[in-house]
């Protein structure tokens, strides 16, 4: 069978076609000649399936979707607590090069408008590192990002530094502030350099899914940027990617974003997709007008609102009773007649699912509560199984809460089975005393508790 999700980019593609509104960027000259009939639309799942439509083979510039990546070089290499000393997190209400500073503190407001994001460009290697070092720094990392060799589009770059004179005031005024120590004019070039790497939709959208994939490339499985950097990062650009219009963009379409004047535009949803979208035409506030829309009907379509709530954490466990029946080889196991509580979990278990795991182990398993008819039923029950047999995955926190659930158990003294085919739940190797009984299958989880051969006879429900 062929895929229809081609299909549907390319009505996505031609949907957004028809608008006419907007102009190219009219203060670089290599941008205002741009071919406005450019179109493109990609999406990546952070299990490495790309899909493109349009002029996806199309190289521009990426412009302003270099500063969120930047932005992340610069946490890594000083850190986040000197980036923060260095560059706000707040939305400026005001236009992407505005000459403008933090009152107090004289920091740039967010590292997505201009200033911002020529002071984490100097954050790059050190204060001391030349221009050069660090365009070829952020080149090399943009290219394991896109998944192939990156170049810096020299004509761009010069028409940008021929006419750089509000971004080079812009590094002047940082440097009066104290918040630039090296050659503003340093500083500017090698931001514009970056600005001027080529890219096309389907680079975006892989570094995009990047993000989305918790900073780990997701073909070629590298860890590429530091997961709580990744998640600063989304922050940033939930709240400052789209400039003067990020409340607009997250209240209708709802996924961390990122824009460029060359009409480029990125969202990475967290867990899920990167996508990227593509047109030269920009509306009044500097982003790509058939781009947005794109965007826009990706979000509706296919549920992409971060705030959109389709999963409830209830549906995440399932519970369900067994009595082990003896097999031959052990009939008078200790455990045979008696029950067995099994917890599955499905899915990708973060805090609610977890949560609502804790609540169905202390409620079948604690002492009785006269107000709750029914909980402690299982208080007795020779063993508790855990399984994680249908979970993609268990987030940091969800580790933690499951860990402890299990620890709490055995120190209660109850047998506990761990079914993980895959590994999900790790191991917590400080731990000290007894661990669970880990196995892969159903098969063994019930070899282990009532002997081998031994069956389940359930209430209700399968196992």
């Amino acid at each position: 069978m062929k895929s229809p999700i081609p299909d549907y980019l390319h009505v996505v593609l031609e949907n957004a076609r028809p608008i006419e509104d907007g102009k190219p960027a009219s203060y670089i000259d290599t941008l205002a000649r741009a071919d406005t009939s450019r179109l493109a639309v990609a999406l990546a799942t952070v299990d490495g399936k790309l899909y493109s439509a349009g002029d996806d083979q199309v190289e521009f510039s990426i412009q302003s979707i270099s500063k969120a990546f930047v932005y992340a070089i610069a946490i890594e290499d000083a850190g986040l607590e000197k980036v923060l000393e260095k560059i706000g997190v707040e939305p400026s209400g005001d236009a992407f090069n505005q000459l403008s500073l933090e009152r107090g503190t004289h920091r740039p407001m967010n590292p997505m408008i201009n200033a911002g994001a020529i002071t984490a460009h100097s954050l790059v290697i050190s204060p001391t590192a030349t221009a050069e070092e660090r365009t070829d720094r952020i080149l090399k990392i943009f290219s394991r990002l896109a998944g192939r060799q990156l170049h810096v589009d020299e004509e761009v770059y010069e028409a940008e530094l021929k006419d750089a004179d509000r971004n080079m005031g812009i590094g002047y005024m940082l440097k009066a502030a104290g918040i630039l120590t090296c050659d503003p004019r340093e500083a500017v070039k090698g931001y514009i350099r970056q600005c001027s790497i080529n890219v096309n939709v389907r680079d975006l959208a892989m570094m995009a899914a990047t993000l989305s994939n918790a900073g780990v490339h997701p073909i070629t499985g590298e860890s590429i940027i530091p997961q709580w950097s990744v998640r600063q990062v989304l922050s940033v650009m939930t709240t400052c990617g789209m400039y003067d219009a990020a409340g607009d963009w997250v209240s209708n379409i709802g996924i961390p974003a990122k824009s460029g004047v060359a009409g480029g535009i990125i969202g990475a949803l967290p867990g899920q997709v990167g996508i990227a979208a593509f047109s030269p035409r920009l509306d009044d506030r500097g982003n790509s007008v058939r781009a947005v829309a794109m965007c826009q009907q990706l979000s509706r379509d296919m549920g992409l609102h971060m705030m959109d709530v389709s999963q409830i954490a209830s549906s995440t466990v399932r519970t369900a009773v067994a009595t082990i029946v003896a097999g031959q080889s052990d009939p008078h196991n200790a455990n045979c007649n008696r029950e067995v509580v099994i917890f599955s979990l499905r899915g990708a278990v973060r805090f609610a699912g977890a949560e609502r795991l804790t609540r169905a182990v202390a409620r079948e398993l604690g002492v009785p509560d006269p107000q709750d008819p029914g909980s402690g039923a299982y208080i007795d029950a020779c063993a508790v199984v855990f399984s994680f047999r249908d979970v993609f995955s268990l987030n940091q926190v969800s580790q933690r809460i499951i860990r402890e659930d299990i620890y709490r158990l055995i120190a209660d003294g109850k047998n506990v089975i761990v079914i993980d085919p895959s590994g999900v739940l790790k191991s917590d190797p400080e731990r000290q005393g007894p661990h669970p009984c880990i196995v892969k299958t159903e098969a063994e989880a019930r070899d282990q508790i009532g002997g081998v051969g031994c069956q389940a006879v359930f209430k209700a429900d399968n196992w």
